[in-house]
């Protein structure tokens, strides 16, 4: 039965669909390891083109609550009752009148991708923070580290497959800046404070997110063996995928409140001192 979308809703399609598909899977209306309908059949449920569906199931995807099956479809991961979706929780802590966000990983990339929404609804007037401070914690790829390197016959540093990685850090982090620093110039929020420093040797097998001092996300990198292309040619390296990274959430607001807020605390505590003593300034 065909599931008309909302055409009051300011956001475009692929996100409604996303947003309702969410809400099926978090709510367990759709359980874990249960098979999605086939694109073509998610496509005539909500009126809209293939091509919105799979911008909708690349979401999901990112936020690790689905899986692709090659010649077999589409499957909701069997962690998805426990893992949370970073994006929705990204868009309700913009709804305070300070924002906060700390952040630690290899790259910054899907932390770009979970902002663009509440970013876009700010300069549409649809949210009115009064102050925004952003920091993002990245591994030096400058100096020789275990992940991203080289695969393959000869394994180990190659600074050609750090340059690559470095690269999308920089695209992603230098995004981010540049949108934030945006709002502050066009008087959109009064107060912006973005910034990112990079620790020498700490290799980040693992991405943290710390919203508004209240919820903690934390899930480890899965390192897998993968070809890329690296100045025309192809090279196997052994990577850290942020986008299969399963998040795990912890907030002071959680039923076990005591340990729900320790770790919260301890979190907190851990990126400040990295921040404060390790961390050095770069710019990107």
């Amino acid at each position: 039965m065909e599931q008309q979308l909302d055409p009051s809703d300011p956001r475009p399609p692929f996100k409604q669909v996303a947003n309702a598909l969410r809400a099926a899977i978090l709510t367990k209306k759709v359980k874990a390891g249960e098979k999605l309908p086939s694109q073509n059949e998610l496509a005539t449920q909500y009126g809209v083109a293939r091509m919105t569906i799979q911008q909708a199931l690349r979401i999901l995807r990112d936020e690790g609550l689905i899986v692709s099956r090659v010649g077999s479809g589409v499957y909701v991961r069997e962690q998805a009752d426990q893992a949370v979706g970073l994006r929705p929780h990204i868009e309700k802590a913009f709804e305070q009148d300070a924002v906060r966000i700390d952040f630690a990983g290899l790259t910054g990339e899907t932390l770009l991708g979970a902002l663009e929404e509440p970013i876009d609804r700010i300069r549409r007037g649809r949210l009115t923070p009064q102050s925004i401070n952003i920091r993002m914690l990245l591994p030096d790829l400058n100096q020789p580290i275990a992940v991203p390197s080289r695969a393959g016959e000869n394994p180990g540093d190659d600074p050609s497959v750090r340059a690559r990685v470095a690269g999308i850090a920089h695209r992603s982090a230098g995004e981010i800046i540049q949108s934030v620093r945006e709002l502050g110039e066009l008087g959109l929020v009064p107060k912006t404070t973005v910034e990112a420093r990079v620790v020498v040797g700490l290799p980040m097998m693992f991405k943290l997110y710390a919203l508004n001092d209240e919820e903690i996300f934390f899930g480890f990198y899965p390192v897998v063996e993968r070809e890329v292309e690296i100045e025309g040619k192809t090279v196997s390296i052994f990577d850290a995928v942020g986008k299969d990274t399963v998040l795990f959430h912890h907030s002071t607001s959680d039923n076990d409140q005591a340990t729900g807020s320790q770790y919260v605390d301890q979190a907190r505590r851990w990126f400040e001192s990295l921040w404060s003593t390790l961390g050095q300034v770069r710019e990107l």
